[in-house]
């Protein structure tokens, strides 16, 4: 390789019109908000003793003392993904949630491997965009899943590709609990544990993350590959224009 080609910064092959610039300015919001962080979680089974819902509880009861504003969706009800028309009130019920949060919970059962399909049909009914507004993209993601038997990460696993295939901040820690039956006491409080520690850096990570991006979540998704296409759109509109004229 030559001295040249290794010196050469040109870019030949970008649209500089729509090429961004990174700038910690842009990162750095005037005014940061300074409302509760709004956070939905989820859970993924509908047993009258879920112990996926009650870890969701849990998860409520410790982001509501690091001073969030939670919602906690309740999945009965909610239709099979395209077994109802959009308009059906689970539905609209949980896109509205969505809109609602900067930041959201996932919390599974692990059965045959795989997360539950409770939690996939409510991931399913939330659209990528709705228009022009994205229900999930930016969001802040933390994700749990509570194991019948001995300690696995498949059902987070899985979560983490769905939250990155739907452009949310999913935070680097997340929580699995082993042997979830004997995790939890007659009332369906968590007992301590290394378990329920984690649960509480969780929790806690989320909210960091909610505050550190929710005021630019915008720029820190925004794509020149987006910016490019929706600039040869309109030079095509422009240029169809002109020919009309």
């Amino acid at each position: 390789m030559s001295e040249n080609t290794l010196s050469d910064n040109t870019l030949p092959n970008v649209d500089a019109r729509v090429l961004d610039i990174p700038s910690i300015d842009r990162l750095l919001p005037a005014a940061p908000s300074r409302h509760p962080p709004r956070i939905l979680l989820l859970y993924g089974s509908l047993r009258e003793r879920s112990y996926s819902r009650l870890l969701t509880l849990e998860a409520e009861r410790l982001l509501k003392h690091f001073g969030a504003e939670t919602r906690i969706f309740d999945p009965r009800d909610l239709p099979l993904p395209d077994g109802a028309p959009v308009e059906h009130p689970k539905v609209q019920e949980l896109r509205e949630l969505a809109l609602w949060s900067e930041g959201q919970v996932w919390c599974s059962p692990e059965r045959h491997g795989a997360m539950s399909a409770v939690i996939k049909a409510q991931i399913d009914w939330i659209p990528l965009a709705i228009g022009a507004i994205r229900p999930t993209q930016g969001r802040t993601l933390a994700l749990m899943q509570v194991c019948g038997g001995s300690q696995s990460f498949n059902a987070v696993n899985q979560m983490r590709i769905l939250g990155r295939w739907m452009r949310m901040l999913t935070i680097p820690n997340q929580s699995s609990v082993a042997k979830a039956y004997a995790e939890f006491d007659a009332a369906g409080r968590m007992n301590p544990s290394p378990y329920y520690d984690r649960v509480v850096d969780v929790m806690e990570e989320l909210v960091k993350f909610t505050l550190l991006t929710r005021d630019v979540a915008p720029h820190l998704t925004d794509r020149y590959s987006e910016r490019k296409e929706a600039a040869e759109a309109l030079d095509a509109r422009l240029a169809l224009d002109a020919a009309v004229r």
